[in-house]
């Protein structure tokens, strides 16, 4: 094909917080796919947290986006090529395409979408990888019960809101932590949260703690952990004997390179840490939701109607354009964004 297509290759490593100078947008030549593959053209790409590890050299879950590579990450678009009997020029798909305005990738590895059911951009958010992980973490260590407390930070975005909700259809009270007045009002009535503090409002773990024990009379059994950094220091000393902590994110660590390092200097000791862990009996677990991907059909299962119908919530939060997806990541990074953050191509 002698077609063109755009690019986002990460420039340079960042050294804390993500610049503008660690990305670079290219031009290449758009790629032919082989027997077994399609070529998609990307219409909306998501933008997640978990990027921000990718761009880090550092050891973890994956292997680091290397210098000169495409930026990582799940997009949906149409199929405009095809070496594979499962999928037809025209037909849509949800795949990991990058951050690009095309891409190749083996037939086996991505979804065919129907967007006669739902919206494309749910494939991204709400029926999507952070919705899902809302929903598993939830369910599986969170172990949810009538009556109880769940506090969940970013309340507003595509994971806490999925947490938030499906803890209030199994009876909870959800209390909501979100940066600033107008997320605060969205948690509480766009997605039925019964409270949500405005931690940008308390410049301390001990002040946040104040108000988060008076929104929570009956202490915390489930504590979301998607932050870290002042909320859990807020919320640790709060958690009933016998809390689950379900583990899936520290962004407010991730510039701090690697899994966190140097980030006990705001004030969260490991031994502070460990003692509430011993003494109030806790159950903490990390997850990747990459994983866990078996679980994938039951949770469209139970949530597909429940967004259809109107029953789950969701805020879209879309940029225009390749170019502008540095911009919007960064904004992301910083809690700019508004519900779950995508960049249209198309």
């Amino acid at each position: 094909m002698t077609e063109e297509m755009q690019r986002i290759v990460l420039a340079s490593r960042p050294d804390g917080a993500p610049a503008a100078e660690n990305f670079r947008l290219e031009t290449a030549p758009v790629p032919t796919p082989k027997e077994g593959e399609i070529l998609v053209r990307v219409h909306y790409m998501s933008l997640d947290p978990y990027m921000r590890g990718r761009m880090d050299d550092a050891k973890s879950y994956a292997a680091p986006v290397p210098v000169g590579g495409t930026m990582e990450g799940g997009a949906v678009g149409e199929v405009i090529a095809s070496g594979s009997a499962a999928f037809k020029p025209g037909d849509f798909a949800f795949g990991m395409f990058g951050w690009a305005s095309h891409a190749v990738a083996p037939a086996n590895m991505v979804r065919k979408l129907d967007p006669q059911q739902a919206p494309l951009t749910a494939a991204l958010g709400v029926l999507g990888m952070p919705g899902f992980t809302g929903w598993f973490g939830l369910s599986e260590y969170g172990k949810p019960k009538a009556g109880e407390t769940l506090v969940v930070a970013a309340a507003t975005g595509p994971v806490g809101s999925m947490v938030g909700q499906i803890a209030k259809l199994r009876g909870l009270r959800v209390v909501g932590i979100a940066g600033g007045s107008e997320k605060c009002a969205m948690a509480k009535e766009t997605f039925g949260f019964d409270e949500c503090l405005d931690h940008r409002a308390h410049d301390s773990a001990s002040d946040l703690r104040k108000a988060l024990a008076g929104a929570c009379p009956d202490g915390i059994d489930i504590y979301f952990e998607n932050v870290g950094g002042k909320v859990l220091e807020a919320v640790l000393p709060l958690m009933n004997p016998h809390g689950r902590i379900p583990v899936c994110g520290m962004i407010s660590w991730y510039n701090a390179g690697g899994l966190g390092a140097g980030a006990a200097s705001d004030g969260l000791s490991a031994p502070a840490l460990w003692r509430n862990i011993l003494v109030k009996f806790l159950s903490v677990n990390g997850f990747i939701i990459s994983n866990h991907f078996d679980r994938y059909p039951e949770f469209l299962k139970e949530v597909a109607p429940r967004v259809i119908g109107g029953d789950v919530a969701y805020v879209e939060d879309i940029a225009e354009g390749l170019e502008n997806a540095p911009a919007a990541f960064m904004s992301m990074l910083r809690g700019g964004n508004r519900g779950k953050q995508i960049v249209k191509l198309i």
